[in-house]
C-alpha cells in the first residue's frame, strides 16, 4: 500500500511563490519515480508538471513540462520521506488542484504518462489558486 499526503497548497497572487509538500508512506522503491500532476479548471485530465526519477548512482533525473520550466523545481528529502515542488513566479493558469504520484500502475487506479514513465499512485490534491 502506498500513501501520498499532500500539503501546502493556497491563495496567492500572481509573482508569490509556493512549496507544496507530499508525504509518502508505505513500500515506495528507491527506484522509483516521483511526480507532480496538476488539474486546471480548464483542462480535461490531470498535466505532468515536474518528475524526479532516482538512479543507482545516487543522482536523480528531473524532468519539467515546458509551461513550468525555469519557475518551478522538484526535489526529495530521503530522511523524511517527503516530495515537494518549489513554485516560484507563480501565474494565473497554474491554479488547480496539485497531486503528488508514484511510478506504478496498480489494478484499477488512474494512471497516467509523464515522462515516458507510468504513475497510479495519487495523493488527494491540494488546492493552488493565484490571482492575477
Amino acid at each position: 500500500v502506498v500513501t501520498l499526503v499532500e500539503s501546502g497548497g493556497g491563495s496567492v497572487q500572481a509573482g508569490d511563490s509556493l512549496k507544496l509538500s507530499c508525504t509518502m508512506a508505505g513500500y515506495i522503491h528507491d527506484l522509483d519515480c516521483l511526480a507532480w500532476f496538476r488539474q486546471t479548471p480548464s483542462g480535461r485530465e490531470r498535466e505532468g508538471v515536474a518528475s524526479l526519477c532516482p538512479r543507482r548512482s545516487g543522482n536523480v533525473d528531473t524532468l519539467y513540462a515546458n509551461s513550468v520550466k525555469g519557475r518551478f523545481t522538484v526535489s526529495r528529502d530521503k530522511s523524511s520521506n517527503t516530495l515537494f515542488l518549489e513554485m516560484n513566479d507563480l501565474k494565473p493558469e497554474d491554479s488547480g488542484i496539485y497531486y503528488c504520484a508514484d511510478e506504478g500502475t496498480p489494478h484499477g487506479s488512474l494512471l497516467l504518462r509523464f515522462g515516458g514513465k507510468y504513475f497510479g499512485y495519487w495523493g488527494q490534491g491540494t488546492q493552488v489558486t493565484v490571482s492575477s
